[in-house]
C-alpha cells in the first residue's frame, strides 16, 4: 500500500489543486495585467493523458479531492474529458471527489456535460454585482455572462455551490451584505477571500486589503453570525446567518492564516508541483512526464518528485515575515 503524503509537521496531504491554464476570459485587477501577459508555452501545457497519469499516482497516495483551476478552467476544449477521466480515479478512501473554480461564463453551455462526467461541487468567482464595477475590475462587459453561469449553476443541483469574492477596500466593500443576500437568493455559501499578495504585476499593499475583522463587521450589521464549528482542513470559516440555514465563509490567509491545518498542494498548467499558493519553489514534474520511460517508472518517479515537495513544505506562508517573497508567478499561472 502507498504510504500519505504527510509532510514534516505531521499535516496528511489530501487535495490537489489542478491548473489547467494560464489563460482567462477576464482580467482581473488583483490577478493579471490586462496586456503584456507572458502566457506559458502550449507544448509546456499538461495533455490529459499527463494529467491523468499524475492524478493517478497522487489519488493512489491519499489524495481524496482535485479542484479543477485556471486561469480559467473552461477555457480547456478538452474539460469535460478530464472530469470524466479523473473522476474514474479511487483513493485508498474510495472514489475521489472533483470540484471546479471557475468565472462561470461558461457554465451554461458545459455544465449538463460536466455533472454527467462526475462533477461534484462549485465554485464561482463573482467580484461585485454592479455592471460598472465589474468592467473596472475585470476590464470586461461580461457581468450578463456571470450571473447566467450562477442560475446555470443553480439549477444544477451541485451542492454545496460556492460564490467566490475577493474583499478590496473602495472598490467592493460596500457591496459584502448585498453579494451575501444575492448568495442566498441563489442557494448558495458566499465566500469572501482577503486580497493576497498574487497580483502578476506585484502591486499589493496591505493597507488596501479587508481583514477578516472588518468583513464580520459589515456583516454583523445585517446578521447575526455564528460561529459554525468543524473547520478541519477547510480554508474558510464559517458563520451561521440569523440561525438558520444559510452560511457565510471567510478565507483569511493573511490576518488569520490557516496553515496548521493544510491539506493541500498544487499542480500548474505546465507541471510544476507547489507546496503552498506563496511558495517561491516548485517542483518540476514536466521532465518526468515527458521521458521515454517505462509506465510503472514514470509513476515511480511522479511519486518520489510529490514526495519530496511536501518534505519541502514550510510551516506556513510567512507574510507577516520581513523577509517574505511574493511568489514570481501571478495566480493566473498557479492556480487558484
Amino acid at each position: 500500500m502507498t504510504l500519505p503524503l504527510v509532510d514534516r509537521f505531521a499535516r496528511v496531504h489530501r487535495d490537489l489543486r489542478v491548473s489547467l491554464t494560464d489563460r482567462c476570459s477576464l482580467r482581473c485587477t488583483y490577478c493579471m495585467p490586462e496586456q503584456g501577459n507572458e502566457w506559458l508555452a502550449r507544448q509546456s501545457i499538461l495533455t490529459v493523458d499527463e494529467i491523468l497519469e499524475i492524478a493517478t499516482v497522487a489519488a493512489a497516495a491519499g489524495i481524496t479531492t482535485f479542484r479543477l483551476t485556471g486561469g480559467e478552467p473552461l477555457l480547456r476544449t478538452d474539460i469535460v474529458e478530464i472530469v470524466r477521466r479523473l473522476a474514474a480515479l479511487e483513493s485508498p478512501a474510495g472514489p475521489v471527489e472533483i470540484a471546479m473554480t471557475t468565472n462561470g461564463i461558461r457554465l451554461p453551455e458545459v455544465l449538463p456535460d460536466l455533472v454527467d462526467a462526475g462533477l461534484r461541487r462549485l465554485n464561482i468567482s463573482l467580484d461585485t454585482l454592479d455592471r460598472e464595477r465589474f468592467r473596472a475590475l475585470t476590464r470586461r462587459d461580461r457581468l450578463d455572462d456571470v450571473l447566467a453561469g450562477v442560475r446555470a449553476a443553480q439549477e444544477s443541483g451541485l451542492r454545496p455551490l460556492k460564490i467566490n469574492a475577493v474583499a478590496m477596500r473602495g472598490v467592493n466593500d460596500d457591496e459584502l451584505a448585498d453579494l451575501v443576500a444575492f448568495a442566498v437568493a441563489h442557494d448558495a455559501q458566499m465566500r469572501f477571500i482577503e486580497q493576497m499578495p498574487l497580483d502578476a504585476g506585484h502591486t499589493w499593499d496591505r493597507s488596501t486589503m479587508v481583514t477578516r475583522e472588518e468583513i464580520l463587521e459589515a456583516l454583523g450589521r445585517r446578521w447575526h453570525l455564528e460561529p459554525v464549528p468543524g473547520r478541519g482542513g477547510a480554508p474558510a470559516e464559517r458563520w451561521r446567518l440569523d440561525g438558520g440555514e444559510h452560511t457565510v465563509g471567510v478565507i483569511a490567509s493573511v490576518t488569520a492564516p490557516f496553515c496548521g491545518a493544510c491539506d493541500r498542494m498544487r499542480l500548474t498548467a505546465d507541471g510544476q508541483l507547489r507546496n503552498c499558493l506563496f511558495s517561491i519553489d516548485e517542483y518540476d514534474l514536466l521532465p518526468v512526464m515527458r521521458a521515454d520511460v517505462a509506465p510503472a517508472d514514470r509513476a515511480s518517479d511522479i511519486d518520489r518528485v510529490l514526495r519530496n515537495c511536501i518534505a519541502g513544505k514550510k510551516a506556513g506562508h510567512a507574510i507577516d515575515d520581513p523577509g517574505f517573497l511574493q511568489p514570481a508567478r501571478g495566480m493566473n499561472a498557479i492556480g487558484g
